[in-house]
Order: structure tokens, then sequence, then C-alpha cells
């Protein structure tokens, strides 16, 4: 599954006249294996042993690259740093509290609310977004301690 994943959006940066590098071609496969919605940062240091010449600016740039062609998402939640989730599917998004953990979460049926929205106020609606927010399992089970 991810090996296809990968190479559809090899195809759309071909498609877009974007080049594949090296580089490129590693964030995208850890962004696509990465179920944590990374930040660039987490990003660079998974990478930095394998691309010793790659910089924090590196990956920003191959991440903004990436989501001007609609691969990835950049989520941002009013803390200090985005993080970046692989573009599969429209989905949620539910955040621990207290450590940040993001986790996807998938609900076709909200799609209503869009032609709802539409019907009842008139607006021609581009898109939606939403997050749940709660205590993850692993920070409920220190907070019973």
């Amino acid at each position: 599954m991810a090996h296809m994943e990968l190479k559809e959006a090899l195809d759309t940066l071909k498609d877009t006249r974007v080049r594949i590098t090296p580089q490129r071609h590693a964030i995208l496969e850890y962004l696509i294996n990465s179920m944590s919605h990374p930040t660039a940062d987490d990003i660079y240091k998974a990478l930095e042993g394998k691309f010793p010449n790659m910089s924090v600016a590196t990956v920003y740039n191959n991440l903004r690259v990436f989501r001007e062609v609609g691969l990835v998402k950049e989520l941002t939640y009013g803390d200090a740093s985005s993080r970046f989730d692989f573009v599969t599917t429209h989905h949620y998004h539910v955040i621990c509290e207290s450590c940040g953990k993001i986790v996807d979460f998938h609900y076709p049926g909200l799609d209503e609310v869009e032609h709802l929205a539409s019907h009842v106020t008139g607006f021609k609606i581009s898109h939606h977004r939403m997050e749940i927010y709660g205590t993850c399992p692993d920070c409920a089970s220190k907070e019973a301690h």
C-alpha cells in the first residue's frame, strides 16, 4: 500500500515538473510511512543520518513544495510548530491535550455537513476542518497513577 502511494506521489511530482531528488524521495517516503504527523524537525532528525548535508530549511522547502502540489497538508493546532500529514483521504484528527499526539479519524458522514451548510447559507463551500480534543490512552493511564 505505502509503495503504491509513494509511486503515485512521485508521479504527481513528475507531472508538475518537480525534480525528484534523493532528499525529496526520502521525505515523502517518511511522511507516507509515518502515522505520527511529524513536524519538519522530526523529519529532519529522522533523516539526518542518511543525509548529513540536509538542513531543516531543506525539509521545510520540500514540505512547502509538497503542500503546493497537494501531497501534504500542513496542520496547525495553535502550538508553535506545524505538523505535516500525507494526504490520502479526507479525514479528521483526534488530538491529545497532554502530549500533543495526533491520530487520524475517518468519518465520511460529515461530508453531508458541507451540503447542508451550502443549502442553508447559500455559500459555495470549499472545505471543512474538524479537530477533536481529549486525552490519549497513554496519558490517561499516567494520570490515573
